[in-house]
């Protein structure tokens, strides 16, 4: 393969906190994700002395030919690529745990059809983020000095992991009980390769209708980023129609799930967050449990009344798992529907997710939105994002509005935390866009919207 072109401006661009992300071709490319590749091999496979690296990649137009390239830059550093092909982002970091190996799969998650990028892991899942590698992988991608001469290539063999990795699921998350009526949409993407093998394994507890399972990287039928409620419209009205008991919407790479509740109604992910919690307690009596500080207040008060230790975190991904490596938590989640097992080498799984869910469901006489009405407490207002000239400014005006205010506490952890007896919110700005993120919560609908309104008015005075 030819030295690649390498625009650095791009580079910069592409490289976020947590991967690579970029539209096809403008941004990222074969050539990008062959530089990629090479600088891979010596930030992470050979100086964790790794003898190979796992590839798998979505079903994008682009995706197969970047892992290829991808593949061919490690190969170069006489590192050995395991291609697992299509995979979801969950089944890579199960292959990554399961191999023992370092892993990169090539997805842009929820992003439109002309984006595509790359999430990267050490061995064991271990997230691979600017301050833990990423920054110097770009770094070398923009020197793009040649590669080695005199080194015996690394080789390409190919392994399918799918069977196990949905084995691995249904041991940690046994379905038993009634049998269920579940509608499942994959948006078009990865789940609609990973949900016939986990749910094919269990159609005697489940009888599974699914949705767009069709792999299309152009998603013909509706963006596959379930956090935005207008992906799930067509998921509510199937779930209504064929009076199942559970809806599950994934996202692109199927990293994500959330649900919809029998009477069409979206789930909170805090309120899965919850569920989830409160399962893992009973199996490990006292365990700490990870939530980052956008998450309804519910879910550290369910932790505890549970017997467990809530711990406040950072939003994203990074934190999450390296918190939970340092506290030894057994179960992590976010606002964002993100949710992250000890027992999946602290990766993030929307299928499992989706199985506890089910298996809560399975057990139970009572409807979806029966089981789950203890962990749904307090009126959110959702992501409110509001395009912001000065975000700084802003910031200040909102520390020194409720830093004088009487009743409430503030942190700066992430952004600014402002927590009162009867609500709560965070305002926090964009890491790659000129964007304030609100989110507020309040003991009734009422007080939610008063504390919404009071920072919007705050936010808004700043554009």
């Amino acid at each position: 393969m030819a030295e690649p072109v390498i625009d650095a401006s791009k580079i910069n661009a592409a490289f976020k906190a947590y991967d690579v992300r970029g539209t096809v071709p403008d941004q990222i490319d074969e050539d990008v994700a062959y530089a990629v590749g090479r600088a891979f091999a010596q930030v992470v496979a050979l100086a964790d002395k790794s003898e190979a690296v796992v590839v798998g990649h979505d079903m994008r137009p682009s995706s197969p030919g970047m892992a290829a390239a991808f593949a061919k830059g490690v190969n170069e550093y006489g590192v050995n690529v395991v291609m697992i092909g299509l995979a979801s982002t969950d089944q890579t970091y199960f292959a990554s745990g399961h191999l023992g190996l370092p892993g990169a799969m090539f997805t842009a998650s929820h992003n439109p059809a002309q984006y595509n990028g790359i999430k990267m892991c050490r061995a064991y899942a271990v997230p691979v983020g600017l301050e833990s590698g990423l920054a110097d992988i770009r770094d070398m991608v923009i020197a793009n000095a040649p590669a080695p001469t005199g080194v015996t290539l690394g080789s390409v063999s190919e392994q399918d992991v799918l069977g196990a990795y949905a084995a691995h699921l249904l041991k940690l998350s046994p379905i038993t009980g009634r049998k269920l009526k579940v509608v499942a949409d994959a948006g078009n993407g990865m789940a609609g390769h990973t949900a016939p093998e986990v749910f094919g394994r269990i159609a005697d507890v489940v009888d599974l209708i699914p949705m767009y399972f069709e792999l299309d990287g152009t998603f013909p039928n509706h963006e596959a980023n379930p956090i935005d409620e207008e992906t799930l419209t067509d998921l509510k009205a199937r779930v209504l129609s064929e009076k199942a008991d559970i809806g599950l919407a994934f996202d692109g790479d199927a990293d994500r799930c959330f649900l919809v509740d029998e009477k069409g109604r979206a789930v909170t992910p805090s309120t899965l967050t919850a569920l989830i919690a409160a399962r893992e307690l009973v199996k490990e009596p006292g365990a700490k449990i990870i939530h980052n500080l956008i998450t309804s207040r519910a879910v550290p008060e369910i932790i505890a009344e549970n017997g467990g230790t809530p711990v406040r975190t950072r939003v994203g991904h990074s934190f999450i798992k390296a918190t939970m490596a340092e506290t030894n938590a057994v179960f992590g989640g976010e606002h964002s529907g993100h949710f992250y097992f000890r027992e999946f080498w602290r990766a993030d799984s929307g299928m499992l997710a989706a199985l506890y869910a089910l298996a809560a469901l399975a057990e139970s006489d009572a409807t979806l939105s029966e089981v789950l009405a203890p962990y749904d407490r307090y009126p959110h207002s959702g992501e409110i994002n509001t395009t912001v000239a000065d975000q700084g400014a802003v910031l200040d005006e909102l520390r020194a509005t409720y830093g004088a205010a009487d009743g409430v506490t503030t942190d700066e952890l992430d952004g600014l935390s402002v927590t009162h007896a009867d609500w709560t919110l965070n305002v926090r700005a964009s890491n790659t866009e000129p964007l304030l993120r609100l989110n507020a919560e309040g003991k009734d609908q009422a007080t939610m919207e008063r504390a919404r309104d009071a920072a919007l008015a705050i936010i808004r005075r700043g554009l």
